[in-house]
């Protein structure tokens, strides 16, 4: 499942959560798939949300937004309940909804030069996607905290010591490398492999309550002049470059 759009780093938009969940759909009925594999177009993973649309809808139409951010975790939780892994293969940069969605994966591949972004703050919204349930799971709160409080950007090798990729690649090898482990975990039964991703999904559970939270909070920052503000800034940079 390739995310394109390279111009604008492959952003995301309702009509990719509705084309990710068809492709899960169709993936989980067919015999001759036994795992997925989500990479991004043009040496980019994916910048996250679109801030034009968001701006737009943000003056124009909330409901719309709520509906876009409700289709995305929708996504989310089919990647997470999907009986089949799914794997992310991470090039160049990952941002906001965009770490999200990789971390939503069972296993992240990324080339050594990967950059994860946490730019909901900048925007002056807070995180959807689960991002504030995969991040405190993995890191503790007060290390979750400060990274999406402080929007900071990781390397993929500090995230691969704190455990949340699972092996690093040579640039431009992501896809390469997450392909062949996804050859290696379908030597593994399925069956088996079905139920070990829903005995850990049980083991973390409250990521349902945390995606309605979140969509929740998306909402009310975004109504707030804080938001308004900063994604104006955050475009006005975009048309300087």
């Amino acid at each position: 499942m390739t995310l394109s759009g390279a111009a604008h780093r492959n952003v995301l938009s309702p009509q990719v959560y509705a084309a990710g969940v068809e492709a899960l759909n169709m993936a989980e009925s067919s015999p001759d798939v036994q795992a997925v594999v989500i990479t991004g177009a043009a040496r980019h993973f994916c910048a996250g949300g679109d801030l034009q649309r968001l701006h737009h809808n943000r003056q124009h139409d909330l409901p719309a937004q709520r509906a876009a951010v409700q289709s995305f975790h929708d996504w989310i939780v089919a990647m997470r309940t999907f009986p089949k892994p799914v794997l992310a293969a991470v090039e160049g940069h990952a941002a906001g909804a965009g770490v999200s969605l990789a971390l939503a994966c069972d296993l992240i591949v990324a080339s050594s030069e990967a950059r994860f972004g946490l730019s909901h703050i900048r925007a002056g919204l807070s995180p959807d996607g689960g991002l504030t349930w995969a991040l405190t799971n993995a890191l503790g709160r007060q290390r979750a905290w400060a990274a999406l409080a402080l929007g900071e950007t990781h390397e993929a090798g500090s995230w691969a010591a704190a455990g949340l990729v699972h092996s690093l690649c040579e640039p431009g090898q992501a896809l390469a490398s997450a392909l062949a482990l996804a050859d290696q975990l379908a030597q593994q039964a399925p069956c088996a492999l079905s139920s070990l991703k829903e005995l850990l999904n049980q083991a973390e559970a409250g990521l349902s309550a945390q995606l309605d939270s979140e969509l929740n909070h998306f909402m009310h920052t975004l109504q707030q002049g804080d938001a308004g503000a900063a994604i104006d800034s955050f475009l006005a940079r975009r048309r300087r470059q």
